[in-house]
């Protein structure tokens, strides 16, 4: 979408697709899983964990960086991934926010 476009919608719009344009690729969706399974920050498993090159890896943290999901701390020459608690917090409250509007447009009459 061009940028001259985005004004036409809400902020909260344009933050949901952003949000699912970066958790859009099935890579991207596994970091997260793996992460969120380790329970801490990793740095060098991915690669062996997701049978992806190093710099496939790389491009796909960044876009989850960029975007607030995970978060990262250099230690030496690596860096450790993990969840960003807060923002992951908020993207749940947005995406449960969307979802339950269609719970509540069919509370009240039979929908098609």
């Amino acid at each position: 979408m061009g940028i001259t476009k985005s004004d036409l919608f809400t902020v909260q719009q344009n933050e949901l697709a952003q949000l699912a344009k970066a958790m859009g690729h099935p890579a991207r969706i596994a970091i997260l899983q793996h992460l969120l399974a380790a329970k801490s920050c990793i740095n060098g498993t991915l690669v062996l964990e997701l049978g992806l090159a190093q710099a496939t890896i790389s491009q796909h943290l960044r876009e989850l960086k960029e975007i607030g999901l995970i978060k990262g701390t250099v230690e030496g020459v690596s860096v450790s991934y993990c969840i960003n608690s807060s923002k992951w917090e908020s993207v749940k409250g947005l995406f449960n926010g969307l979802f339950d509007q269609h719970a509540e447009a069919c509370e009240t009459k039979d929908c098609c």
